[in-house]
């Protein structure tokens, strides 16, 4: 078996630690961004039973100085291996937006994690990335324009929608390279984000995410995509 060295922000809770948790069953090698290592006490964990494949990196997403940061970090933890796989997993929600209530704060936190974070972020760790590679960002349905047919979330749909903008961007750059950039859309997940009564749990749907992104080539690079592997529209 190939085991493959993969990043994955926003890794201390939710998909994102379900992501890391089944890299590392399936045996790949597994950095982990976070916003405070220090406190992701499941990561911790998880770095101790799997010693030296799981690295455990500061991430500010909002923060072009961290990015720079992480991609030295990276270059130094990999001892020279490139990156086969970046999730670009890190978001935030604002829950209980009223139209005529919306703050310019929080389209501005939306705006900077969910779009400008994964698009910055993916070129300063451009070079780390192994050609033929591959570039996840996590979307959501909530982006698309097309399916749009209530007000709802719309700090957080406005920045998905310019994340699914950023993707095809990344994925035109990163063409020459042989380098994959899909923009997947989870489903609705029983997490922190997702609440209590989503249909998936983060176990099926990070399998469902992970066996997607092994069968994709260069032919699905700037897809929208459900987890089934459907495509969504823009």
């Amino acid at each position: 078996m190939d085991r493959h060295h993969c990043l994955v922000t926003g890794a201390n809770r939710g998909l994102g630690l379900e992501f890391v948790r089944q890299l590392l069953a399936r045996g790949d090698h597994v950095i982990a961004a976070c916003r405070h290592p220090g406190k992701a006490q499941a990561l911790n964990v998880l770095a101790g039973e799997h010693p030296g494949r799981l690295k455990v990196l500061p991430l500010e997403l909002g923060d072009p100085r961290s990015h720079a940061e992480l991609a030295r970090e990276v270059a130094l933890v990999n001892d020279g291996e490139r990156l086969d796989l970046l999730i670009n997993n890190a978001g935030v929600l604002r829950g209980g937006e009223r139209f005529g209530q919306v703050a310019l704060a929080d389209l501005d936190a939306s705006f900077h994690t969910n779009a400008a974070g994964p698009f910055l972020l993916t070129q300063a760790l451009a070079e780390q990335l192994a050609d033929g590679g591959k570039v996840a960002n996590l979307s959501s349905e909530v982006g698309s324009i097309g399916l749009r047919q209530e007000f709802r979330t719309p700090s957080y749909a406005i920045g998905k929608a310019a994340q699914n903008m950023a993707t095809t961007l990344l994925a035109q750059a990163l063409s020459a390279r042989g380098i994959t950039v899909v923009a997947l859309h989870p489903g609705w997940v029983r997490t922190d984000m997702g609440g209590p009564q989503a249909a998936l749990t983060p176990q099926e749907s990070v399998a469902a995410l992970l066996t997607l992104l092994q069968k994709a080539g260069l032919e699905q690079s700037g897809s929208f995509l459900d987890w089934q592997g459907d495509p969504l529209p823009w």
